[in-house]
């Protein structure tokens, strides 16, 4: 039990839920420290090891954003938590992904929740969160030519809003010992197709836009082939599209209201809040 606060690193600070997460925890009074590569109160590179032992320097609770757009890592991430515990501190919420029981073997992403769990001198909390609504509003899954081109099969996702998931990581780092060893997985109020998604930013934005559901490898090999992702992450975008194509989506759960005490953002109320997202693209 944590019983006197100090600072929470935030990993990932300057990013989709390190930044709002780093924000909910100043707002509700604590000392909070951002860790990015740029950008951020101390700069953090998992790839360079001596950025890790300043980075938790005085820290008793860390929120672990894992490397991005890679398979290995639970090596890396052992090391850290490895210092962490070193460094002192008590508590980790650690930003999964939904399904991660059921990664391919390939992918370290329950490696390192295994790991998480099996530390018996800090407590921790995994959040499993569904595909997030901001990946429509950016690069992820942007309107080229009036239509989002992703593989799905006609299945549906509880997409959630990036701020769902961060306040619901606030509450388990303001409170580290009313959630530890708790596992949540943040979702939207309803489970969408991406047809049904394209709906609402039409109906929202006045642009006719559309769902191209197109043949999974080809998907995939393309974003490979455009050096969006490398070769070896082609095994985490077929799984990702596949939970989805199986009828395995997320389901809407209640969890961000369980842990929050508020709704879970409606898609809708997301388009609306961040239309200038979608005036941007359209400008571009």
């Amino acid at each position: 039990m944590i019983t006197s606060p100090k600072t929470t690193l935030v990993l990932g600070g300057t990013g989709r839920t390190g930044r709002l997460v780093a924000r909910g925890l100043a707002e509700r009074g604590f000392a909070v420290r951002t860790a990015a590569r740029h950008g951020a109160d101390v700069v953090f590179d998992w790839d360079d090891p001596t950025t890790h032992r300043a980075a938790l320097a005085g820290v008793d609770r860390v929120y672990l954003v894992t490397p991005v757009a890679r398979t290995r890592f639970a090596g890396t991430v052992a090391d850290f938590l490895d210092l962490a515990v070193g460094a002192g501190v008590r508590h980790v919420t650690h930003l999964s992904t939904y399904g991660s029981d059921r990664a391919p073997p390939e992918v370290d992403i329950l490696a390192v929740e295994r790991d998480l769990v099996g530390r018996g001198t800090i407590s921790h909390s995994i959040l499993r969160p569904a595909w997030v609504m901001q990946n429509f509003a950016d690069d992820h899954l942007p309107i080229v030519d009036g239509a989002i081109v992703v593989p799905t099969g006609g299945g549906a996702e509880a997409f959630v809003d990036a701020g769902d998931i961060a306040a619901v990581a606030v509450e388990t780092l303001a409170r580290p010992e009313a959630h530890a060893g708790a596992v949540y997985a943040p979702t939207g109020p309803r489970a969408l197709t991406v047809a049904e998604v394209a709906a609402i930013l039409s109906e929202e934005t006045g642009r006719p836009i559309r769902h191209v559901d197109v043949d999974r490898d080809a998907w995939v090999d393309g974003a490979v082939a455009a050096g969006f992702v490398p070769p070896d992450y082609a095994v985490m975008l077929r799984w990702l599209t596949g939970t989805i194509i199986a009828g395995d989506g997320s389901r809407p759960n209640g969890d961000v209201e369980r842990v929050t005490g508020r709704p879970a953002t409606d898609f809708r109320d997301f388009v609306r809040r961040n239309l200038a997202a979608w005036v941007v693209q359209a400008a571009e």
